[in-house]
């Protein structure tokens, strides 16, 4: 107690009794900076990779032409088909002759009503034969329009796993787009799912400078032992995908006992606090804890020392 009395101070002019507080429990996690949407712009069409318009980092819109894929065998079936619609072109145009020879005939009465009719379903038959040849040739020319490979949403192209040259098949991933905004994905340990709250308010550390999220999205299905959640923050840099940002989550509250730190006092490697006793005013050495902000005020927590209804001197 010696050195209790060499650290008194003048009695304060005000004292009031400490209480415990509930303060929150944070838990430190890195979460991953992510796309809102990641979508892959796939091939429609097997063939060769002839032009990649693109690279790792670009912006697209959404439909934007990414790369172009041809099948050399569909120029050939174009080919074809014109031939057969040329052909069958020539045909029609002779069993048309021959129908209006055939109905001034009949006119005459010289050729049958049979000999009409059929010359009139040789037409029509021919007739149909285009149509569906021309059809054809339009399938073909859709397939040849899908070697298109486009951006199937607006952002950043995060990968091109392909190169020019290469053989794709349908449905093969040309670039992945990653768009819709940004992101943190948080894997937090299964064992605080259950102080997780929606709306919930996040700390976030970027380098030097701090900010603040909002806890969005809670994942019902936990994998390896962890939950996953969403955060979401006003003005997260977008520049790098799949960074690792500090985040404190809040997990927990409890009860301390919170004095200002400005009434801490340190001597000798000793912190203590001024208090009222039934004897007077003496300091009371403390085992501080982790520092608060409460309501602008920075706040020490007690670990011991003192208790609850303790007068601190100068508690106002």
């Amino acid at each position: 107690m010696i050195l209790l009395a060499a650290l008194a101070l003048p009695l304060a002019a005000t004292a009031a009794p400490v209480q415990p507080v509930e303060i929150t429990e944070w838990k430190a996690v890195y979460g991953r900076i992510e796309s809102r949407n990641r979508i892959p712009a796939r091939a429609r069409l097997g063939g060769t990779l002839v032009d990649l318009k693109v690279s790792e980092g670009d912006q697209v819109t959404a439909g934007q032409v990414l790369a172009q894929v041809i099948d050399e065998k569909l120029a050939f079936q174009l080919s074809a088909t014109d031939a057969r619609l040329d052909s069958l072109n020539a045909q029609l145009e002779n069993a048309r002759s021959e129908l209006k020879r055939g109905e001034e005939l009949q006119a005459r009465g010289v050729t049958t009503v049979q000999r009409l009719d059929a010359l009139r379903t040789q037409v029509d038959v021919l007739s149909g034969q285009i149509e569906a040849s021309r059809a054809d040739r339009r399938v073909i020319e859709q397939q040849a329009a899908e070697g298109a490979v486009l951006a199937p949403i607006a952002g950043r192209v995060l990968s091109v796993p392909v190169a020019t040259g290469a053989v794709v098949m349908p449905g093969e991933e040309i670039a992945s787009v990653g768009g819709g905004g940004i992101f943190l994905r948080l894997a937090v340990p299964e064992r605080h799912a259950t102080g997780l709250q929606e709306g919930a308010e996040i700390l976030i550390e970027q380098g030097d400078t701090a900010g603040t999220g909002k806890l969005a999205k809670i994942y019902p299905l936990i994998e390896n032992g962890r939950v996953l959640a969403d955060v979401d923050v006003a003005s997260l840099p977008d520049r790098f995908y799949d960074a690792r940002v500090l985040v404190r989550l809040p997990v927990a509250t409890r009860k301390a006992l919170l004095v200002p730190a400005a009434l801490v006092k340190s001597h000798a490697g000793l912190d203590a606090v001024q208090v009222m006793t039934p004897e007077g005013s003496q300091m009371r050495t403390i085992v501080p804890g982790p520092r608060h902000m409460i309501g602008g005020e920075e706040m020490v927590e007690v670990l011991s020392g003192l208790q609850a209804g303790d007068d601190l001197a100068g508690q106002k």
